[in-house]
């Protein structure tokens, strides 16, 4: 696809952040722009912000852990616009846990499990099907390098990091390389993409806490405070680590050129943090221990801005 005008986007985790700068790159392309989120105040702003623009949007609550949810976010697009040309399973929830992978609570494994896996299965489920009875589209699923590459060790505040989310982000490259395979098998024009943002994100997900569903509310009590972006920012620069942002619509110009481009890795330039896929290659064939895995606060603190961007 490199004529984007009068093609109709959507995108999960659309109030904000990544989802945002998705929809409004896309917008700004001439797309329609579907904006889905569980978060339906911020959702309205979201749209209300694109229409100031021109950009014609609209915005479908959605809770992407619900089947019937996703399902009709796909119904409401179709009526909306009659097609969609791109779909964008970008919502996502950060790091709640805390204390050693056998201490985390089962109920942050679910929460986590179920929007950043299942959300995904969700929308490759309900919209796959539209894109092949269609014959092209895109489908972009979002992941990090924080379990995409291989988990992060020590955590921004100091301890060891939570193995929900990077669990989860390994699982979306997993899920998004056997789609771009089941679909290739098929000899359709639907492709598949994946989307490593890097570098340090100013988005929500550091927070996710803040907008915990009460069916996922936690059964143990913390030991320590919930992380917040600016606690993350101050030990960074304690460590001598100088954080810089990545511009959102630097990340979403990277799904734009990827789509146009047909290219499965949507990434941006190399980094430092590239170096730590090509150590865990080395460790996979020399057969050797994973002495890979990063250390956002330590070996790799002058690399943080590559390397924590992520919660």
């Amino acid at each position: 696809m490199t004529d984007f005008r009068g093609k109709t986007a959507v995108v999960t985790g659309g109030a904000g952040g990544i989802g945002q700068a998705l929809g409004r790159c896309f917008g700004r392309a001439g797309m329609n722009v579907v904006l889905a989120d569980v978060l339906a105040e911020p959702l309205q702003e979201a749209v209300r912000t694109l229409a100031d623009e021109g950009i014609e949007a609209t915005g479908v609550v959605t809770d992407v852990t619900d089947w019937a949810s996703v399902e009709a976010l796909a119904n409401a697009a179709l009526d909306r616009f009659g097609a969609v040309h791109v779909v964008c399973n970008n919502a996502g929830t950060g790091a709640v846990s805390e204390g050693y992978l056998w201490e985390h609570d089962l109920a942050d494994w679910r929460w986590g499990i179920d929007v950043n896996v299942l959300g995904v299965v969700h929308g490759i489920k309900a919209f796959v099907p539209i894109l092949l009875e269609q014959g092209e589209g895109h489908v972009v699923n979002t992941c990090s390098g924080n379990g995409g590459f291989a988990p992060i060790a020590r955590g921004a505040m100091g301890g060891p990091a939570t193995a929900v989310y990077p669990m989860t982000k390994a699982a979306v490259l997993c899920l998004t390389e056997s789609l771009y395979t089941h679909l290739q098998m098929t000899g359709t024009g639907v492709r598949a993409h994946v989307l490593f943002p890097g570098g340090f994100l100013n988005t929500g997900i550091w927070e996710s806490w803040r907008h915990r569903p009460d069916r996922y509310a936690a059964t143990q009590q913390r030991r320590t405070p919930e992380t917040t972006l600016a606690g993350v920012v101050d030990r960074f620069e304690a460590a001598g680590a100088h954080v810089e942002f990545t511009s959102l619509d630097t990340v979403a110009e990277l799904v734009i050129d990827g789509i146009a481009a047909d290219r499965f890795w949507m990434m941006g330039p190399p980094t430092p943090a590239d170096q730590v896929v090509s150590a865990k290659a080395a460790s996979i064939l020399g057969r050797g221990e994973p002495n890979y895995l990063v250390d956002v606060l330590g070996q790799h603190a002058k690399n943080a801005s590559e390397e924590g961007g992520t919660p």
